[in-house]
């Protein structure tokens, strides 16, 4: 059975960002229920990386980096955010090296319609950095590919990028804020 088939649980929350219930996450998606997701952006070597999507939801657009959602655990546990976020990065990714830094850069709501699926993602969007040393490399179950963008290239191009919703929803000013450290 691959991701996209199992049976996952999120957390339906409020525009106050408190936790309703838990949720499938298909059904969250086909009926526009408010959830909580994150993006977390791959820095390595002073590059940013950008992935093609291969999904379900909003497939073949760009993400920064990759984005997916907490989840309510079999336990009834919540999954805090930055162990989901590494428990993706190491799904998503091919990874040898370490993991300098996961950093909290900011929260947002937003809500798009993929036109394509029909599914909707409304979200309130957790965006981290996860600063990295080693090599990298897209896994094609997940991606149609992966690129390194340097601030510069990316900052200059970011508007003409066919970028995820939850992306475009990030303010230049806050790419700007949060990338060129």
């Amino acid at each position: 059975m691959n991701y996209y088939q199992k049976n996952i649980n999120i957390l339906q929350v409020n525009k106050k960002d408190k936790i309703i219930k838990s949720i499938d996450r298909w059904q969250a998606h086909k009926e526009g229920i408010l959830h909580r997701g994150f993006t977390c952006i791959i820095k390595i070597n002073n590059f940013y990386v950008i992935q093609k999507r291969k999904h379900k939801v909003f497939d073949n657009v760009f993400d920064l980096s990759f984005s997916s959602h907490p989840q309510m655990l079999k336990n009834k546990k919540l999954q805090k955010i930055e162990k989901a976020i590494i428990e993706n990065f190491k799904r998503e990714w091919t990874f040898k090296g370490k993991i300098k830094k996961l950093k909290f850069l900011d929260k947002y709501y937003y809500k798009e319609k993929d036109e394509k699926s029909g599914f909707i993602e409304n979200e309130i969007n957790y965006l981290y950095l996860i600063e990295i040393e080693g090599k990298i490399k897209n896994k094609e179950e997940y991606s149609y590919g992966m690129d390194f963008m340097d601030f510069n290239i990316l900052y200059k191009k970011f508007k003409n990028f066919n970028f995820a919703p939850w992306i475009k929803k990030i303010p230049l000013y806050k790419i700007k804020k949060y990338l060129s450290l």
